[in-house]
């Protein structure tokens, strides 16, 4: 059984209500359950660092005026003492309850010696826990412990930071006396707050999440439609840019897809077309001629005959030409290099048009400076040039002038092929190298060759890494080149 699957809709909806659902329990614990621990923290941390600017100005002329400032602004009572507890310097910026101004030199002493016996600094709060100071009279028999007082207060939260600050061979007691005011009716008021924040961001975050879902797979959802139809269709399928620039670009792209799956279409139902004109014109002839032959006496003579010869040929070099295409395209024909004169294989090549430019009046030049020499498959290369003049042939004007060019350019050999017919459309250009690509819709019979021409010269020269192209102008006729690098010495 096939297992259904959820839409990307409410996939994508569900994203969203999880990360809202993520998202409201860090801001409970963070704002709830944890806040009491962070505002603990933040609170030690500024006493803290109170104890570290009195002691980076400990030798500086204004440090009272710093200490009246930083106990103003934070609330606080700071007690500066020599070593032995005696006071130095007092400021009480929290009133009565301040815990530093009942204590006296002995306690302050004995803050000092618990910080120095931590490492050099003690920080007491509110915790029922006893901390003492421990001092040793005698290694062996003889200790004495003093206690520290607590620091319980039914109201506040006493906190109380030593730091032993050493100053040019002596030290200092630094107290920092602050309170830490409850929390409680702080955190049930945000919990009683967040009560409601959570409540309308579910409903907003359900509303905005279906939004966005619908907002994001709408045009998906379209996309998938008119994928479908483009399967069926025959007609180009344009689909619309909408979304975001992801799907549009994909849009964009199946759109055009899209235009050229029909031009394939429409290439595939001509090419049956010329494919079935072509075989069935020359099956035609020779089925005619040799039924005439059989049944009408004196018809059977050598004209008759030849036509019936001609005809086989070409439906023979059309299956042939159609093979070759087919095994240059699959790469399962092999190209045989060899460096061979390739301006004396041209000369000769124009040799075989000696009984076409006589009979049919046409006018084929071939043009050069001097004679070169290139690596390349000789009997491969002479398919290119005479598939080129081919098709010149098929496609001159009335002046049934073609002309061949040999140049050399850059150290590479150019040809190029001129006509003087019709010319060919700026967009028809790309596709004259498919085969069976006619600019010329009419299926009208090739002068000569099989209508493959173009397509086997692609291929050869493809497989030959070679530059080839084609140049035209409506009403001025096509030059169609290639260049194969020259081989010197």
């Amino acid at each position: 059984m096939k297992k259904s699957k959820i839409s990307m809709r409410w996939q994508l909806f569900g994203y969203l209500s999880l990360l809202l659902g993520v998202l409201l329990i860090v801001l409970w614990l963070f704002q709830v359950v944890f806040m009491e621990r962070f505002y603990k923290s933040i609170k030690k941390n500024e006493i803290i660092d109170v104890g570290k600017n009195i002691e980076k100005n400990i030798g500086n002329s204004n440090l009272y005026s710093i200490m009246n400032n930083l106990a103003d602004s934070r609330n606080l009572c700071i007690v500066l003492t020599d070593a032995m507890g005696q006071t130095i310097y007092t400021k009480n910026s929290i009133g009565p309850d301040a815990r530093m101004t009942s204590l006296g030199a002995t306690n302050y002493w004995i803050f000092g010696m618990a910080a120095k016996e931590n490492g050099g600094e003690l920080f007491i709060q509110d915790d029922d826990k006893e901390y003492t100071y421990t001092t040793i009279r005698d290694p062996k028999t003889d200790y004495s412990k003093h206690h520290i007082i607590k620091l319980k207060n039914a109201k506040d939260e006493a906190v109380i930071y030593t730091k032993i600050i050493p100053y040019q061979g002596s030290e200092y007691i630094l107290l920092v006396n602050s309170f830490i005011s409850p929390v409680s009716a702080t955190v049930s008021t945000i919990r009683q707050q967040l009560f409601y924040v959570t409540m309308i961001m579910i409903v907003l975050a359900f509303g905005l999440s279906l939004y966005i879902a619908r907002k994001i797979t709408g045009p998906i959802i379209q996309i998938n439609e008119s994928a479908k139809a483009l399967a069926g269709s025959r007609e180009e399928i344009v689909f619309k840019e909408e979304g975001c620039k992801e799907i549009a670009e994909l849009s964009n792209t199946l759109s055009y897809a899209s235009k050229e799956l029909t031009k394939t279409e429409t290439f595939r139902r001509e090419l049956i077309a010329n494919v079935s004109h072509d075989l069935r014109t020359p099956l035609t002839l020779i089925s005619g001629y040799a039924e005439m032959m059989r049944d009408i006496p004196g018809e059977n003579n050598p004209e008759n005959t030849q036509i019936i010869i001609d005809e086989a040929k070409r439906l023979a070099a059309l299956v042939n030409d159609m093979l070759d295409l087919s095994k240059l395209q699959a790469g399962t024909q092999k190209i045989d290099k060899k460096i061979y004169n390739f301006t004396q294989s041209i000369k000769e090549m124009m040799n075989r048009y000696a009984a076409l430019t006589e009979q049919e009046g046409y006018h084929i030049n071939f043009e050069y400076d001097e004679e070169v020499e290139i690596e390349a498959d000789e009997l491969k290369m002479s398919q290119v040039v005479y598939n080129l003049i081919n098709n010149a042939i098929n496609y001159t004007g009335n002046d049934k002038i073609v002309a061949v060019h040999q140049k050399i350019v850059d150290n590479k050999i150019r040809i190029e092929v001129l006509d003087t017919g019709e010319g060919i459309a700026k967009e028809n250009l790309p596709y004259i190298w498919d085969r069976y690509y006619k600019v010329d819709k009419s299926h009208k019979r090739a002068a000569i060759g099989t209508g493959l021409g173009l397509s086997i010269v692609r291929n050869i020269l493809e497989a030959h890494n070679a530059n080839y192209g084609v140049e035209s102008k409506l009403g001025e006729g096509s030059t169609f080149w290639f260049e194969m690098t020259r081989k010197i010495g």
